[in-house]
């Protein structure tokens, strides 16, 4: 089940309103829990057992972390259970790829090896690994209280709006809004307002310009016009996909009564590769920090290491998305950048060449991120180059949309034009006066709504019918 399906929208999500606004509070988690599990198990109910597994080995490792925590058996426990957690990861999302390794090092493939299998990758593996790992050395650090409260803790392990494509949460951010959390036809309107946008995001603009992704990088040889025009419609799939997933999260707990932090801050206005990681899916960016960068030794070791520690930091996220040599190549291309620019000093630029090199090193590096294989990466990267000529075929030419352009371009604007959008939907939404909002800065008010609330039922009538004609798009991040 996804956000962006008839049976989540018009099915799935009312009956849990309903029922959730109906129980009392000291239930709610529970439904919660109950309503999370038949959301992931919509899927396969077989994972379900590997969520509910890895949810009672880090509340039962966390108990035991506080039960020793002046004493070094605390650090032990966090480590036994940081291991099982990777073991978990390691086992579904790598060893597939270790195994298809090792066959090359043969000549053979896994098949010649006596490996006729292969291992699913469960959905949302990688997030909910990342949510434990987190609540355990947080434990151990003093930086949070472990729960006893095990419905709690499994309820935000599961918790459906962020399971399956983040945002990356902690346990510490969300235990007291598990205690006590505002409800608010306030709150709620704006929850649901940030989800038709970005329920419009996927379903209007990543969707639409997906096409153009994928004949630039399935077709053989690609030209120098296709291979830029398929890139730059992936970047832009790439940022409405995920961004509009984590709007829609976000919207959905506001609707719950949840604050998840912004996972998004217009990265397409960065003017430097550091400055896209403050803006780019900023939750991994902070857990990466805190949890590996920071004790590898950040920057306080010397500038040998820190450049070590910045490519180290980014090679692992890169491998974290999946276990192929393209995401190797993007995190290594990332990890460089980051390092020349900690060295040169390039991060501090605010220039309009600082914006137009960013936004071309994070296209460059999409490719890789896009393509099955380096195989096809470097194919693209080829036509970029005008090695397979420049114009479009006339065959390929057809199979491209004047929708899909149209969308391209409309994306495009919007990412230029994004902080003004911002600035201008706060102010027509928002009087000044203060209050709660999702800009936490205002209060809705009938003189300020008219405009907002006709352009969001707008999109929602948009979307709705575009789901109607459209086949199942699943959220690119599901793959991760």
């Amino acid at each position: 089940m996804v956000f962006s399906s008839e049976t989540f929208l018009f099915l799935f999500l009312p009956l849990f309103l309903i029922i959730y606004y109906l129980t009392p509070a000291r239930g709610r988690s529970m439904v919660i829990l109950f309503a999370s599990y038949l959301f992931y198990g919509w899927w396969r109910f077989d994972f379900l057992l590997l969520l509910f597994a890895t949810t009672l080995w880090t509340f039962c490792i966390g108990l035991m972390i506080a039960k020793n925590l002046d004493t070094p058996r605390a650090k032990v426990w966090c480590g036994i259970g940081v291991a099982g957690c990777l073991c978990v990861l390691g086992v579904f999302k790598y060893l597939n790829f270790f195994i298809d390794s090792l066959a090359q090092l043969f000549g053979t493939d896994a098949a010649g090896l006596g490996v006729h299998w292969r291992l699913i990758l469960p959905i949302g593996v990688s997030f909910y690994v990342f949510h434990s790992i987190s609540y355990l050395v947080d434990v151990t650090r003093k930086d949070a209280d472990a729960t006893l409260k095990f419905f709690d803790f499994a309820a935000f392990i599961a918790l459906f709006p962020q399971l399956v494509a983040g945002p990356i949460l902690r346990f510490k951010d969300l235990a007291d809004q598990f205690k006590h959390r505002t409800h608010s036809l306030v709150l709620f309107t704006d929850g649901l307002a940030l989800f038709i946008v970005g329920l419009g995001k996927k379903v209007l603009l990543a969707d639409t310009v997906a096409p153009l992704a994928d004949i630039a990088f399935t077709t053989p040889d690609p030209s120098a016009a296709l291979s830029w025009l398929g890139s730059v419609a992936y970047m832009m799939q790439l940022y409405f996909d995920f961004s509009g997933y984590s709007d829609m999260a976000m919207g959905l707990g506001l609707m719950m009564g949840f604050r998840f932090r912004k996972n998004f801050d217009m990265p397409y206005i960065s003017r430097s590769i550091t400055e896209f990681w403050r803006r780019w899916h900023i939750s991994l960016s902070v857990w990466l920090r805190d949890y590996l960068y920071i004790p590898l030794g950040g920057n306080r070791v010397g500038p040998t290491r820190t450049y070590v520690n910045l490519m180290t930091v980014m090679v692992l996220g890169g491998l974290w998305h999946g276990a192929n040599m393209t995401f190797l190549a993007w995190g290594i291309w990332h990890g460089a950048w980051l390092a020349i620019e900690r060295a040169t000093g390039w991060a501090n630029r605010s220039s309009t060449v600082g914006l137009i090199q960013t936004l071309l090193l994070v296209l460059i590096g999409w490719v890789a991120f896009r393509a099955v294989d380096m195989h096809q990466a470097m194919d693209v990267y080829a036509g970029m180059i005008g090695l397979h000529g420049f114009a479009i075929p006339m065959d390929i030419a057809f199979q491209i949309s004047g929708e899909s352009m149209v969308m391209l371009v409309i994306g495009m604007l919007y990412c230029a034009a994004e902080p003004q959008i911002n600035r201008i939907g706060k102010e027509m939404y928002f009087a000044p006066q203060g209050g709660i909002g999702v800009s936490g800065t205002g209060t809705l008010t009938a003189a300020t709504s008219l405009l907002p609330v006709a352009v969001v039922s707008l999109i929602a009538m948009l979307a709705i019918m575009k789901l109607a004609e459209a086949s199942f798009s699943p959220f690119l991040y599901f793959q991760f």
